[in-house]
């Protein structure tokens, strides 16, 4: 069960944004990633709890920031509630994407996951509904992932595998790496893992 730290920041001006303590593991019937959030001061800045299916798909999602909450799951495309943080309004959405998206380094994988991309294959078109901060707004966003190469590297125990993706915004043409090795993010823009207590795990 690898455990860790991601420290979040601007891909721009690389202002620091957060630090994501995670904890995740794959099961017989998925994988789940559950995270906590803190400032750069120390202040809690919200959570992350996902769980895929077999496939890859989202059967659970439940994000916090700044007192909002997003639930959501893969059902007739994918379907959320928004609750504000009074908690007094909710807003329900559903739009005919793959998964979501957002900055947390669990949504790199769970992507990766569900398309399952081989170094050959062409590059694959996903529709995916970002939830961004700091309120969670959802937007749906169109990418396209390759998976450039896949190559073993040797460790003290056993060699680790990592996946290179190149993941392009189809709606601005932005290009951008992103380097997996199981179910750990070890390199994306605004993401850098700092601490990783286990090795990865792998998806069989």
């Amino acid at each position: 069960m690898p455990r860790g730290r991601y420290s979040l920041h601007d891909p721009h001006d690389h202002t620091p944004l957060a630090e994501e303590h995670f904890h995740c593991a794959v099961g017989p019937s998925g994988w789940r990633y559950v995270s906590q959030l803190t400032t750069p001061s120390g202040d809690h800045h919200g959570s992350v709890d996902l769980t895929l299916d077999e496939l890859g798909r989202p059967i659970r999602l439940e994000l916090h920031a700044a007192a909002w909450q997003v639930r959501g799951a893969a059902l007739d495309g994918v379907t959320w509630v928004r609750t504000d943080p009074t908690g007094t309004e909710a807003t329900e959405g559903n739009v005919r994407a793959h998964a979501f998206t957002g900055t947390s380094p669990a949504f790199l994988v769970a992507t990766a996951r569900l398309l399952r991309l081989t170094p050959s294959a062409a590059a694959t078109r996903v529709r995916l509904v970002a939830l961004t901060d700091p309120v969670l707004a959802p937007r749906t966003v169109d990418q396209s992932w390759s998976l450039l190469k896949r190559e073993a590297h040797a460790t003290d125990n056993d060699p680790l595998t990592v996946d290179e993706y190149q993941v392009t915004d189809l709606d601005t043409g932005e290009q951008h790496a992103v380097h997996i090795a199981g179910d750990v993010v070890l390199a994306a823009p605004g993401i850098e893992l700092e601490d990783l207590e286990s090795p990865p795990s792998a998806f069989t």
